[in-house]
């Protein structure tokens, strides 16, 4: 009965800063947000909610597979479950810095450390679960659209950086 637990709890962490990002940064979108240039291929906000819903299952499942085969938190699983962690603290961190702070500028770097520590993540986890890994990649695929759309938001929308005005 335990491995259940454990797997609903790997499963769903991913989703408890998800929702928490957006629930603090919600009031920001249909105000700020909406103003912002954006690019013709950016997704519609209701494809947002039901995106990172799957991504987060599939990243929580995956991370209770790495979990798994190393046995728990040893030595072993340092690595692999570190970088997790900390692709998943700057995933958790970009919509405040990007909806909350309006700082086009750390929102992007954010991004840009998000992406380096989730590739790490996928190699880390490809020697321990083939399927992990795996599942890690719509991830990585939605983290490029995400980043080339912050990169085109901070690039043509040079009033929203610190230090310029109108």
């Amino acid at each position: 009965g335990r491995m259940w637990a454990y797997t609903v709890g790997f499963t769903v962490l991913p989703h408890v800063g998800g929702f928490l990002g957006w629930f603090l940064s919600r009031k920001e979108i249909p105000t700020w947000y909406e103003k912002l240039k954006k690019p013709s291929w950016c997704p519609s906000r209701k494809v947002f909610p039901v995106a990172w819903t799957m991504l987060y299952t599939g990243m929580g499942y995956a991370s209770y597979l790495v979990w798994n085969d190393l046995g728990g938190c040893g030595s072993k699983a340092i690595v692999p479950l570190g970088l997790y962690g900390a692709q998943l603290a700057l995933n958790w961190a970009w919509p405040p810095l990007f909806f909350g702070a309006r700082n086009l500028n750390m929102a992007l770097v954010d991004v840009l450390c998000l992406d380096g520590l989730a590739i790490g993540t996928l190699c880390s986890w490809y020697r321990i679960n083939r399927l992990a890994a795996l599942l890690l990649l719509p991830y990585l695929g939605w983290l490029a659209v995400a980043t080339c759309l912050t990169i085109r938001i901070w690039r043509d929308n040079p009033q929203q950086k610190p230090g310029k005005s109108d």
